[in-house]
């Protein structure tokens, strides 16, 4: 028998049998790390989106808040609402509610404080309306601002882990005057020079910004969109069929679909209703009080009235001029105005428009002598303001007492040097300004782009032409003499608001470059300019076509400026508009509500605190996870911040109701 192949043979089989057992338990010892690990990470995961699902339900409750703010901010009474509302308590309370939407139930709210269902919000510092630097895509314009706290901390009571969270965002409510924008456009905005042309200062537009110059086009600030920066004509531009040769360089930002720019009306930026504002209000007044505290009618400190003469006046009779107080107190004190106003009819020619011009005649120097003066002929005035009157609103009512195929226009004239207070002449015509502008104060002059010794200014009518120094009536008087007789180099500093003629098949509507119109051969002439031209409407009384160049004129060389003066408080002309913006600043996560006792929990309930780091996102501060345990979260990450972001989208004027919203986007996640 052999023995040792038996033996040799049962070794070899129960060494066999040992190791298959090793690798049996290393095998089990394997599975169970692995059920293990993936439980934990199973765990880890469901408790990271919990925590994140609470922390959007936090950023909700403060979205909620800064939707009624913003709200506010749009009303008549805008920052004062605001403050009231702090004030009374409404802010607080408010939270997202099951009574909204269901998917609110589990959650509940803190302040921090100890304070159950309410929202923390605060006025920060405790002083308002400061005149602030902006920021965010603001940079580089300036504000009457007030900034607000607010925090909320939730807590999931129906979910697997204790977990809770908070929320803090601060904003800024601003009101921002408009004419800080070199060139702000509320319709398409345009600008195809065909010589060199630079912009100084913010450029905006609420739609789209299509350029297309035939030289050079520099910006030298930002430039923002609410449409699109194109290169190129707006389509069906008769004048332009294809791109030009020219450059356009940025020496400051450009971005397109910014968010819009709307005055505190119930109808934001439609141009047919923000023509309103020139315009006088209707019989009865304004059913929209938003619409009514914007218009310049209400804004005015002396109403200047043309009627024709009375039914039966004998051939010859002049119109009837009437001034009077403003709205302030309901039109009840009489100024006389015959110093400073003179009225006629078919006074000169306008080529473009192809008519004749019934001129109310503003003569700004005697109207200065008349005004200066606190004990003169101003002096009730002085009294029931309490300071120099300074805004002009002019009327043309007159029908039957002016020539057929004319029209009627505003023109300020004698004006080198304006009111101590400055002044905003404003009417719903055609306004003109002739000679020298707001150049001198008492103490010197200004020459080119200074603006040292002038006055806060501005003009605002359905179009504005310029008139140069050169202007004589006589020399324009018909159309036979027509508009082509030299100009001479002129200076104007004023903000300019007015209309345009929108480009269509039969004309282009003279783009940037001639928003300011012109009726003279200005060839050899400068026009220096400084100011800020401003486009909210479509003109509906001077809407004569651009004709282009060599028949009613020709374009002077545009020495234009933004006037930097507009950026001090200080230096707005009376009645200037101002847009209202929330404008967000840090954004961050709180961790848990330290007043709150359900917060007793075992270590390991709820993720430890995430390691943050701070990002940029449009001037505001985001708190980011980069991990949670150890467990990278970029696909939570990704999904929250979308969002975030989707929530804070046009948060500007979005109804209390934007929660239900919140709640969805919630849940999708």
């Amino acid at each position: 028998m052999n023995t040792a192949l038996t033996r040799i043979r049962r070794t070899e089989e129960g060494s066999s049998l040992l190791l298959v057992t090793i690798l049996i338990v290393i095998a089990f010892m394997l599975l169970g790390s692995a059920l293990s690990w993936s439980s934990h990470n199973a765990v880890t995961i469901a408790r990271n989106s919990q925590y994140w699902r609470t922390v959007a339900a936090a950023e909700a409750a403060t979205e909620k808040v800064l939707s009624r703010l913003a709200w506010d901010f749009q009303s008549v009474n805008g920052e004062n609402t605001v403050y009231g509302a702090l004030n009374a308590g409404t802010y607080r309370s408010l939270v997202p509610t099951a009574g909204e939407d269901s998917y609110w139930t589990p959650y509940a709210f803190s302040d921090g404080l100890g304070n159950n269902s309410q929202t923390y919000v605060a006025l920060v510092p405790a002083s308002r309306t400061n005149w602030t630097a902006l920021n965010s895509q603001y940079a580089g314009l300036f504000g009457v601002t007030d900034s607000y706290m607010v925090k909320s901390y939730s807590r999931d009571t129906q979910g697997r882990f204790n977990v809770s969270a908070g929320v803090q965002q601060n904003v800024q409510l601003a009101t921002i005057p408009l004419f800080q924008f070199a060139i702000f456009y509320n319709v398409d905005l345009e600008v195809e020079p065909g010589p060199n042309m630079t912009v100084t200062g913010r450029v905006h537009g609420n739609r789209n910004i299509y350029q297309n110059p035939g030289a050079n086009l520099t910006y030298q600030s930002h430039v923002t969109s609410a449409g699109n920066i194109i290169n190129g004509p707006v389509p069906g531009d008769p004048g332009h069929s294809g791109i030009d040769n020219g450059t356009v360089t940025y020496n400051g930002e450009h971005d397109s679909k910014t968010s819009q720019l709307t005055l505190p009306i119930s109808s934001g930026s439609d141009p047919n209703t923000v023509y309103e504002i020139v315009k006088p209000p209707p019989p009865g007044g304004d059913s929209d009080a938003t619409l009514g505290k914007e218009r310049y009618y209400n804004k005015a400190d002396i109403i200047i009235r043309v009627t024709d003469p009375p039914a039966g006046s004998p051939p010859g009779t002049p119109p009837v001029v009437i001034g009077t107080s403003g709205s302030y107190n309901l039109l009840a004190t009489p100024v006389n105005v015959g110093g400073f106003v003179t009225v006629s009819t078919n006074r000169f020619y306008n080529g473009r428009e192809g008519k004749g011009v019934n001129a109310i005649d503003i003569n700004v120097g005697a109207f200065k002598a008349w005004a200066d003066n606190p004990s003169g002929g101003a002096s009730s005035l002085w009294t029931l303001y309490g300071h120099e009157p300074g805004l002009l609103y002019v009327i043309d009512q007159r029908t039957t007492s002016v020539p057929p195929g004319t029209e009627p226009g505003v023109r300020v004239l004698n004006g080198a040097q304006l009111p101590n207070g400055g002044l905003t002449v404003a009417t719903g015509d055609p306004i003109y300004v002739q000679g020298d502008f707001n150049t001198r104060d008492s103490s010197g002059a200004s020459v080119g782009s200074d603006t040292t010794h002038t006055k806060p200014a501005s003009l605002v009518g359905d179009a504005i032409t310029v008139l140069s120094n050169g202007w004589t009536d006589s020399a324009n008087a018909t159309s036979s003499k027509g508009n082509l007789h030299d100009a001479s180099s002129t200076t104007v500093n004023a903000a300019f608001l007015a209309g345009i003629v929108q480009t269509g098949p039969n004309s282009y509507s003279g783009g940037v470059e001639n928003f300011p119109r012109f009726l003279e051969n200005w060839s050899g002439d400068t026009l220096t300019y400084n100011g800020s031209m401003v486009v909210l409407f479509y003109s509906r009384i001077a809407t004569g076509l651009w004709k282009g160049t060599g028949t009613y004129y020709n374009p002077p060389t545009r020495n234009w400026t933004f006037d930097n003066n507009f950026l001090n408080p200080n230096k707005q002309p009376p009645g200037t508009p101002a847009f209202r913006v929330l404008i967000r600043g840090d954004w961050l996560t709180l961790g848990r509500d330290p007043t709150a006792h359900w917060h007793h929990e075992r270590w390991g309930e709820t993720p430890s605190s995430p390691d943050l780091r701070k990002t940029e996102n449009q001037g505001s501060t985001e708190s980011r996870p980069t991990s949670v345990h150890g467990v990278p979260t970029d696909q939570q990450f990704t999904r929250w911040l979308k969002r975030a972001i989707s929530w804070r989208v046009g948060i500007d004027g979005c109804a209390p109701g934007r929660v239900t919203e919140m709640a969805a986007a919630v849940r999708a996640n």
